[in-house]
């Protein structure tokens, strides 16, 4: 079981000490030099880190999550839009309307023109 440690300083002495105590003991009210009255101090809590440490990307947070999320979807989106122009580029050399030779506009034997309005 954990029990933690408070932290109490004396108004007479002015010493400031630790005392490990369960969470069910009562607070002290004497100091156990001087007999001066204690009061109880608030402390941050202490945190222990065990094995080789941590490192910001392990638990990030919900910002940062969204960041990296934007970041992917800018490249991505970046990617798609480069490829897209480059499709783009190249369909328009290939998709360009050729000029037909006089040759078979003037032939009576030509195939019928494969172009009709449609309306």
């Amino acid at each position: 079981m954990l029990v933690p440690t408070y932290e109490y300083e004396c108004e007479k002495c002015r010493r400031v000490f630790e005392v490990r105590q369960r969470i069910s003991e009562p607070a002290l009210t004497t100091c156990d030099q001087c007999g001066g009255a204690v009061r109880r101090l608030l402390s941050a809590a202490p945190f222990i880190l065990k094995g080789e440490g941590w490192y910001v990307t392990d638990y990030p947070s919900e910002a940062r999550k969204k960041a990296r999320e934007a970041e992917k979807s800018t490249v991505g989106t970046a990617d798609k839009s480069a490829r897209s122009s480059d499709t783009a580029a190249a369909g328009k050399t290939d998709s360009a309307p050729k000029p037909e030779s006089k040759a078979t506009e003037n032939s009576s034997t030509s195939a019928p023109s494969a172009k009709t309005d449609v309306k």
